[in-house]
């Protein structure tokens, strides 16, 4: 397959989840790590989606993790292996006789990946909980929303991929260099109520500098500000406008000719102008559709874009000659990222059918015909 990424040679076993962890696996395998999918057989693939792209680039084995066989094939594969992720419950793999300590009994170099929510400790540590959960005890849920209206979910972009995969990866990937550096092998707590926090860092910073205020909707990033905002146009379509430093919003005000003829052109400085700014840069977007302003503001720095849809993203100029979608087997998706330039990444493998890869994985593992014949008997692996 040639170069497969930064991290080919690189093994990596995760225990089936949904959400955060497969979304870090894929990163890792993404980045040319081979990455081995451990499925359940009860369910074939604990919340699988058929053809789930988070599930691409890996192979897989099914496996009963509560029996003793099931139990032996995973820690044969983590003795031969650089890393391990999972997404359950605190104490659920310890239960199962493949927490950390089992793990790396069998592979004391091992990094063990750890994706929760509320984090390995603390008092909703054991509790349930989604994306929106954690972002609302970050405070991050509070600062997304219109002013005077109720918080919006930013979907589970924040939490979930930003917060808890991304973090997940980046922890396995810091630990790895550290273990062949020459330290032990550990164990990565990576939660989303820490991930989110870290992503806030910048918000908390324009707090202590009196920069930000508590109520939403009312900041120079949060859509209080009329240069950073999105607009409807007269076709019902939307433009995002970001032109915050002077010398863009003054290109952006000459390209424009704002303002219309009536309208007055407050001092955007004071935020106490900026209704009247945002409603007189509203009356002039209504005048002319989407693709039209998208036109006249191309390749300039008055810092606009037209809000695409999830059909039109793909297609627009700029993400097809980056491609930043990729079609393999012919399925259009993201591609890998970010890019390198000597150890290029690409979608070498589809998400693969539950225990798509059993036998090819045991034998490599060392186990002959006869015993996985077996383990398949006793309903360990399927």
């Amino acid at each position: 397959m040639g170069n497969q990424g930064p991290l080919t040679g690189v093994r990596v076993i995760e225990l089936a989840g949904i959400g955060p962890g497969p979304f870090a696996a894929m990163m890792l395998a993404d980045l040319g790590a081979d990455v081995v999918r451990v499925d359940r057989i009860a369910r074939g693939g604990f919340g699988d989606l058929p053809g789930d792209l988070l599930n691409r680039n890996r192979r897989s084995i099914a496996v009963d993790l509560r029996s003793s066989g099931g139990c032996e094939v995973v820690l044969t594969l983590v003795a031969g292996a650089d890393a391990l992720v999972e997404g359950f419950r605190p104490g659920v793999t310890e239960r199962l006789g493949l927490g950390p300590e089992a793990c790396l009994a069998v592979n004391p170099g091992l990094v063990y990946g750890r994706m929760t929510g509320w984090g390995q400790d603390g008092p909703l540590a054991h509790t349930a909980g989604h994306d929106i959960d954690y972002l609302a005890l970050t405070g991050a849920l509070h600062g997304v929303g219109r002013a005077g209206e109720r918080p919006v979910p930013p979907m589970n972009l924040l939490g979930d991929f930003g917060g808890g995969g991304m973090m997940l990866a980046l922890g396995v990937v810091a630990a790895l260099y550290a273990v062949r550096a020459g330290a032990p092998g550990q164990v990565v707590d990576a939660a989303i109520v820490d991930g989110v926090s870290v992503l806030a860092t910048q918000i908390h910073s324009l707090r202590r500098a009196g920069r930000w205020q508590d109520a939403r909707g009312v900041n120079l990033l949060d859509g209080g500000a009329p240069c950073y905002d999105t607009y409807e146009c007269a076709d019902g379509r939307y433009l995002a406008v970001g032109a915050l430093e002077p010398r863009f919003y003054a290109e952006l005000v000459r390209l424009t000719g704002f303002p219309l003829d009536g309208d007055e052109a407050p001092d955007r400085s004071d935020p106490a102008n900026w209704p009247a700014l945002r409603a007189a840069w509203a009356r002039l977007f209504r005048s002319r559709s989407r693709d039209e302003w998208t036109e006249l503001l191309a390749g300039t720095d008055a810092c606009v874009a037209p809000v695409l849809d999830w059909a039109e993203a793909p297609e627009h100029p700029h993400m097809a000659a980056r491609q930043v979608f990729v079609d393999h087997g012919g399925v259009a998706q993201p591609a890998p990222a970010p890019r390198f330039s000597g150890t290029p990444t690409s979608v070498r493998r589809p998400p693969p059918r539950p225990g798509g890869h059993t036998d090819e994985l045991l034998a490599e593992a060392g186990y002959d015909a006869a015993r996985i014949a077996a383990l398949r008997t006793a309903g360990a692996v399927a």
